[in-house]
This record gives C-alpha cells, sequence and structure tokens, in this order.
C-alpha cells in the first residue's frame, strides 16, 4: 500500500474583505475532480473531517438545484444546506451555503476546477459573507481544519479512483 502525498491546502482570509478563499491543487482532472463534488456516492467519502460522518438527505447538484447534508459525530449532528445557482461540469460551481445553526448566515460560493499540465487540477473556492464578523466566527469554527482533513480524504480517493 503506497501513502498519497497530501499537498497544501491555502487558505486566505482578505483583512478588508468579508471573503475566504481555498486554493488546493489534486493529481486529478478537472473532470475527476469535478465528479467528485457532484456525485452523491463520492461526497459523502470526502467531506469533513476524518472523524465524521456524512448522510445526504437532499442532493440535485445541478444548476436550480439544491441540497441539504448532515455531519456526525459522538452523537452530535451538524446540518446544512443550499442552493446550486450554476453547475457547469468540469469548470465550475456556484452555491450557497447554510449551516442550520445560523440560518441567517448564508454565504456564497464559487469552486472552479482549473486544468493544469500532468493531468492535475487547481481548485479554487472563494466564499463571500455578509460581515466580517461572520467571516471571522467561519473560521474559528475549525472550518479549516475540516477543509484541510475533507481534501486529505479527497486525495485518497482519486488515487483509489485511478
Amino acid at each position: 500500500m503506497t501513502a498519497t502525498t497530501h499537498p497544501q491546502t491555502e487558505i486566505i482570509v482578505d483583512p478588508g474583505l468579508p471573503t475566504v478563499t481555498i486554493v488546493r491543487e489534486f493529481d486529478a482532472t478537472p473532470d475527476k475532480v469535478f465528479r467528485t463534488h457532484v456525485d452523491p456516492e463520492l461526497v459523502v467519502q470526502w467531506l469533513g473531517p476524518h472523524d465524521i460522518t456524512t448522510r445526504l438527505d437532499r442532493w440535485d447538484p445541478q444548476t436550480g438545484g439544491g441540497y441539504r447534508y448532515v455531519c456526525g459525530r459522538d452523537g452530535e449532528e451538524y446540518k446544512f444546506y443550499g442552493a446550486f445557482h450554476e453547475v457547469r461540469p468540469n469548470e465550475r460551481i456556484v452555491q450557497t451555503f447554510t449551516f442550520e445553526g445560523v440560518p441567517d448566515g448564508v454565504s456564497l460560493e464559487t469552486a472552479t476546477f482549473e486544468e493544469l499540465p500532468g493531468g492535475r487540477t487547481r481548485l479554487t473556492a472563494l466564499s463571500v459573507v455578509d460581515s466580517m464578523q461572520a467571516r471571522d466566527a467561519m473560521m474559528a469554527s475549525g472550518m479549516d481544519t475540516g477543509i484541510v482533513q475533507g481534501y486529505e480524504s479527497l486525495d485518497d480517493l482519486l488515487a483509489a479512483e485511478g
């Protein structure tokens, strides 16, 4: 069994804007990375920290579709929902994102899948929230750990899928 190399996940918090940008490269083509973001059987295998399980209550990843999922750990559940505003295969996903525990905190997220030489992909995800306080609360929630660990799981999934 070979160990998967995990590239660095760059999380950028602009001090002057209510945004968080995440940049990560993957050793797979854009179509494969995109598929892991829309295929329900694959999403639940990598989304979030290593110590949670994810259940999709609704998953309709198409322009005009929506979603709701539940992450569980130690008997606690964390619920999230949103709408897919644009889904452009292998290129871009624009969606809203809301944590049910803070229903007024809606963020707009844009993920772009950029083809790199050698069959690789750069994923750039921009989250825009409505205030600096909301951005800071998002960062304080441990979101960065969930993102890094989720992308490590995604690396392993992509390696297994070949």
